[in-house]
């Protein structure tokens, strides 16, 4: 069989085994191996003892673990919870109530756990209830919960930025700050969005009752606080260079292990849990990025990064034009596959492009991680969708309705960064740490 019918066959092979529903990293192995085998014999094979050693020998890998375990120990303890609380309160007054702080609580949860699926359901399990007592709107409850969990990999610290570092060797300390306007951005166009309609149709989202004192205004800062210093010192400690992205959160462990204690209710056998979850979870992320280290070292093996370089650059596609195609790739991928696969799939292949089209990296790092966004509340596999009508046990189709707004909204954020790259690049620009 000759070479092009056998990359042709493997990614058919890749391509049936998502679609059979097996687990992405299996998916992802099974072709690589495969090709190395009957493309090179044993001797192609040799080479993945080096591929095995290089793709976990990484420095900036040794963080995600630590940043899965922090958002755990605040989630455990019921932090995450208090913190819900406190700004429930703040922001009752806000056209929209409770769907405001569905928002911000995932804005600022996000910017602990790092991850979409641990924002999306930490705050649904916390919000729904509320939400359903108090008679809000199913659709826009839910899409707010199933968009606003997406946050999580925007807003530093983010798993899937120190994913893409890992793959590009991007500065991780970069994309963290390259993140934050785009995240502020979203959020705020999420909440003005609901704000609006809020007005619109009073029906949708009740007025909350009483006012809001002193005592109460005292109580939330107590609840909320803690957390943002906690958020503030970790990106603080990255963006002035004082500490890498993995010092950080070693600290940001025992800071969160200290407010847990004091603020919250972590008990022996709850810690315990914790190491169990964030050690099941980061094996899960860590087996997917090494899967993918063999299947590009497997395309590597075959040239398909060099023919698919040399094969765009030959159609002289604009740079409007690499962007639209990105766009059609990854709608197509988030409707197939999770983020990390959506990363560790695509932007081996892609990387050695930019320099073509003269693409930012960094900016490039961001715009990957909006359209995985999308892909997370895109039906029919949109990992969000599910966490949530999971919890609120409700009609699938109330949430991908429900989050259809918050997806255009998406669209909106990326026209502003292909316009306005700086809205990504500035703050980059300018710190002063590595």
């Amino acid at each position: 069989m000759g070479g092009e019918y056998l990359i042709i066959l493997i990614f058919v092979l890749f391509i049936g085994l998502l679609a059979a529903g097996m687990a992405v990293p299996y998916a992802i192995l099974l072709p690589g191996v495969l090709y190395l085998y009957l493309e090179g014999g044993i001797g192609a094979l040799h080479g993945l003892g080096i591929t095995t050693w290089g793709s976990m020998d990484a420095y900036t890998l040794t963080a995600i673990p630590l940043f899965v375990l922090m958002a755990e120990l605040l989630q455990s303890s019921g932090v995450g919870m208090r913190m819900y609380g406190g700004l429930s309160r703040l922001v009752r007054r806000i056209p929209g109530g409770l769907l405001q702080t569905n928002i911000a609580g995932c804005a600022v949860f996000a910017a602990v756990s790092g991850s979409s699926i641990a924002t999306a359901a930490s705050i649904g399990q916390v919000a729904l209830p509320e939400l359903k007592a108090r008679k809000y709107d199913p659709r826009l409850a839910t899409g707010s919960l199933a968009a606003g969990g997406t946050l999580g990999i925007l807003l530093p610290p983010s798993i899937a930025m120190i994913v893409y570092a890992t793959f590009t060797e991007t500065s991780v300390a970069k994309l963290f700050m390259a993140g934050v306007v785009p995240g502020i951005v979203l959020t705020l166009l999420f909440m003005l969005y609901v704000g609006i309609k809020a007005l619109l149709h009073p029906e949708i989202a009740p007025a909350e009752r009483g006012a809001l004192t002193s005592q109460m205004v005292l109580r939330s800062l107590v609840d909320i606080v803690p957390v943002l210093l906690l958020i503030l010192g970790i990106m603080g400690a990255i963006y002035t260079g004082v500490a890498t992205p993995t010092e950080a959160a070693a600290a940001g462990c025992i800071f969160a292990l200290v407010i847990a204690a004091l603020f919250g209710s972590l008990s022996w056998s709850g810690l315990a849990a914790c190491l169990k979850r964030s050690t099941l979870m980061v094996s899960n992320i860590l087996f997917i990025t090494y899967a993918a280290f063999v299947f590009s070292y497997a395309m590597s093996y075959a040239g398909v990064g060099e023919a698919i370089t040399e094969f765009i650059v030959d159609m002289n596609l604009s740079k409007l034009g690499f962007f639209i195609a990105l766009l059609i790739l990854f709608t197509a991928l988030g409707a197939l596959v999770e983020s990390l696969g959506m990363i560790v799939i695509t932007v081996p292949l892609l990387y050695p492009l930019l320099a073509t089209y003269g693409i930012d990296p960094v900016w490039f790092g961001i715009v990957v991680v909006l359209f995985i966004e999308m892909g997370q509340i895109t039906p029919p596999i949109g990992i969000n969708l599910f966490v949530i009508q999971s919890i609120s046990r409700g009609n699938l189709s109330d949430v991908v309705m429900g989050t259809i707004p918050f997806h255009l909204l998406m669209f909106v954020l990326l026209l502003m960064l292909a316009v306005w790259p700086e809205l990504a690049l500035w703050l980059p620009n300018h710190i002063s740490g590595n």
